[in-house]
């Protein structure tokens, strides 16, 4: 076992990673839960974009989206998506790739009450990811599907929340003169004991 003190003790990465989004949370100027999320094609091509983390558990992470949407698509597909979070504040940085899976429909539905109303009837009107031939009839939809639903929209079937559960986990700290702290967790499977190691910078 490596030899941690300080921002890198604990025994738990999951908790550890709570406690580094906390720490942002106080600090970053703007969305401290945005995370690069990658996942590939059914071709191997790569594919990132930024997401926003809804929740830490204590065993994984959790975002939500469109099923149909690219990334969707291929977290259905291949069951499997890696992310950084990246704080410039901090000088720090977590990695985590693993195994992926929706998250239960009633895990769902309460978040997606929880999101203001425009949001929801968005939710609706977005038929993210494909081509969109302008942003006036993206309006147009929206205030159509607003008349449809009223008030209390209930969660769209194809959109949802999606549980990554990682078998490897990165924490990295920046150093004077590039001579950086790295941690590595890592387990075989989900079920697993974690190790960790210190990486060279």
């Amino acid at each position: 076992m490596a030899s941690r003190s300080g921002i890198f003790a604990g025994d738990d990465p999951l908790r550890l990673a709570q406690d580094w989004l906390a720490e942002a949370e106080k600090s970053e100027p703007n969305d401290p839960n945005a995370m690069q999320l990658a996942t590939v094609d059914a071709g191997g091509l790569p594919n990132v974009r930024t997401v926003l983390l809804k929740e830490i558990t204590s065993d994984g992470f959790v975002f939500y989206t469109n099923f149909g949407s690219a990334k969707g698509q291929e977290i259905d597909a291949a069951g499997k998506a890696a992310f950084v979070m990246h704080w410039k504040s901090l000088r720090r940085q977590l990695r985590a790739r693993g195994t992926v899976s929706r998250v239960p429909d009633a895990q769902a539905d309460a978040y997606f009450a929880s999101r203001p109303l425009e949001s929801r009837i968005g939710a609706w009107a977005s038929r993210q990811s494909r081509p969109l031939a302008s942003r006036e009839s993206l309006i147009g939809e929206v205030a159509r599907q607003g008349l449809r639903l009223g008030t209390h929209p209930a969660r769209p079937p194809f959109w949802g929340g999606y549980h990554i559960q990682p078998l490897e986990m990165e924490f990295w700290a920046d150093g004077a003169f590039r001579l950086h702290d790295r941690f590595r967790w890592t387990r075989e499977t989900a079920d697993s004991p974690w190790s960790v190691c210190r990486l060279y910078p």
